[in-house]
């Protein structure tokens, strides 16, 4: 940094520590690093800040906006971090505005069955709220340290959606900081609204373009009391794949249904030193019930199984005790953590349900064309479909290093193949990560130009002079 910037920024320093106090601003340089990026493994993204805030209370946070507005700082908000899309990397330095301390769950109302919270509550910590209170968060939209505020700003969904939604559709009220200071409340502890523009979902899913989420309502529901997984192997993903609609069609809705083939179970079966309860087969389904009665989750069970050998299922594997079932969502847990050595980058794309299999058939075209390893598993249930770019080939269950120049121009290739095959398809390009920047450039090509010129607008009315995370979706 040039003399007159570093004299610039110890005087905004100042103003900053007096805005939010000194204790919450961090002033350990080797510290900026862990705000420098997150769990994407694309390392050229990675930015350092100028400052890191941690302010405790709203009052500050708007403060911290209108400084920021009026000087024409960057601010990129940022939750727990555990975002896939570059979405709270500092692309233009400035300050990070971590919400880590804002952390309390303010109230459990058990009358009406809601949450309000503040940004920074972990979704571990949500989630042992509503247990004690008798009731349950039922979307679980990833990593538990992933941060209420960010679940939203990214509208997280998770393997749950297909019985309960993303978390838009628990999102009942918000407190949202803009970019000038001013700070408005949008919802509340209400089911309905037809009270003009529904700005608050608009919120819901920005990423931090538009504004700072720093607290929100949260739709709670009563706790299941029984559940079961079931592991069920095929010997063709088409098998696997066409046994989801039928399961609907069927009215059986179970509370996530994930497809996970055998190559990247068993690598994670290594990295865990832990077991997979099914060694046949080229692809499992993991089929999650839950019941009212131990009775309705035995006659869940049996139909489920009764389907999937009739769509040409080798055998059903029943995990009855908490502790198998822990260790199979476990394993499938840390799926990208074991592959993540040699993953380049995480597709996200969403697609009708009946596509998946299509698509898939796709991705595994593209990887014999390419001589690119791309393990691909997902939400079969509500279309998500996880296809992992890699810098390896795979030959004869072996991972073989590939050059960098090889696989950058390769991974370049699948990312385009694979993009046009879902939005042929009638996908989008992401189902939960959001875009950050890693897929905003796919954003920017594969959508309407109408549509993109309305979310400029959007942007410039709330974020007239481009602070509130710039450079993220689109400018």
């Amino acid at each position: 940094m040039e003399k007159g910037a570093e004299r610039g920024w110890s005087q905004i320093l100042a103003q900053v520590e007096a805005v939010v106090g000194k204790n919450n601003v961090l002033s350990d340089q080797e510290r900026f690093i862990d705000y420098s990026h997150d769990e994407s493994t694309q390392i050229e993204w990675r930015r350092l800040p100028e400052v890191v805030v941690t302010p405790v209370s709203t009052e500050a946070v708007a403060a911290l906006l209108k400084l920021a507005d009026e000087a024409g700082i960057p601010v990129t908000p940022r939750g727990g971090g555990t975002g896939l899309s570059g979405g709270c990397i500092p692309l233009r330095g400035g300050i990070v505005l971590s919400l880590e301390k804002m952390n309390r769950v303010l109230e459990v109302d058990k009358v009406n069955q809601m949450a309000w919270v503040e940004a920074g509550v972990t979704l571990a910590d949500f989630i042992s709220a509503a247990q004690e209170a008798g009731l349950a968060f039922p979307p679980h939209p990833g990593d538990e340290s992933a941060q209420i505020g960010g679940l939203i700003a990214t509208n997280a969904g998770g393997s749950r959606a297909v019985k309960y939604g993303g978390i838009r559709n628990y999102v009942r009220g918000l407190e949202v900081v803009l970019a000038s200071g001013e700070v408005i409340h949008l919802g509340g502890k209400i089911v309905k609204s037809s009270s003009g523009y529904n700005l608050m979902h608009l919120f819901i899913g920005s990423e931090g373009t538009l504004g700072i989420i720093t607290r929100a309502i949260i739709q709670l529901l009563p706790a299941p009391r029984f559940s079961r997984s079931l592991v069920v192997p095929y010997d063709d993903l088409r098998k696997a794949i066409d046994t989801v609609p039928a399961l609907i069609q069927e009215k059986i809705l179970p509370l996530a249904i994930e497809f996970v083939e055998k190559d990247v179970i068993s690598i994670t079966e290594e990295f865990l030193k832990k077991t997979w309860p099914s060694r046949v087969g080229e692809t499992d389904l993991l089929v999650i019930l839950e019941a009212a009665t131990e009775e309705e989750l035995d006659r869940l069970s049996m139909s489920v199984a009764e389907l999937c050998l009739a769509y040409g299922a080798i055998d059903v594997l029943v995990a009855d005790t908490e502790s198998k079932q822990q260790q199979i969502l476990e394993i499938r847990s840390k799926i990208y953590e074991a592959i993540k050595p040699v993953t380049v980058e995480i597709l996200d794309i969403a697609l009708p349900r009946s596509e998946i299999a299509n698509h898939v058939r796709r991705v595994k075209e593209v990887e014999q064309e390419m001589s690119l390893w791309l393990p691909t598993f997902g939400h079969a249930g509500d279309g998500n479909v996880h296809t992992h770019i890699t810098r390896v080939s795979r030959q004869e269950g072996k991972l073989i290093p590939l050059a960098e120049a090889e696989w950058r121009e390769k991974a370049k290739e699948v990312k385009e193949s694979l993009y046009e095959d879902g939005l042929k398809r009638g996908g989008v390009i992401s189902g939960e990560h959001g875009i950050g920047v890693i897929k905003k450039a796919e954003l920017l090509r594969f959508t309407e130009k109408a549509q993109l010129d309305l979310m400029k607008q959007v942007k410039k009315i709330f974020d007239p002079k481009g602070i509130l995370n710039p450079g993220k979706i689109v400018d």
